[in-house]
């Protein structure tokens, strides 16, 4: 049996994310991706490449492959997401509001 991994892994990424977007860390690349020259095309880009390669991943019925570009994909849509402005919170209030 698979070992239960914590839901809240999401919370502290974003709030690493939120952190490196607010207090800059050289070397990070979350850091980067949020003061690109490109600026918010440059995380778009990469949520965009992500997709892709998370599409052909499940197409192509790689279980490993699909987790870890699940895992790329949702972390440059939470970089996206700051970049835009938008907070975590908000998209989970309208994932519970869309529950009901």
């Amino acid at each position: 049996m698979k070992p239960t991994a914590d839901p809240t892994i999401i919370a502290e990424l974003w709030a690493v994310i939120c952190d490196r977007a607010d207090n800059p860390k050289e070397g990070s690349y979350t850091t980067r991706l949020l003061n690109d020259e490109k600026g918010i095309d440059k995380v778009l880009e990469k949520v965009g490449e992500e997709s892709t390669e998370f599409i052909l991943a499940v197409k192509n019925r790689v279980p490993e492959r699909t987790a870890s570009e699940a895992a790329d994909l949702l972390f440059h849509m939470l970089v996206a997401l700051r970049a835009a402005g938008v907070d975590l919170s908000d998209v989970m209030a309208e994932l519970e509001h869309r529950r009901k």
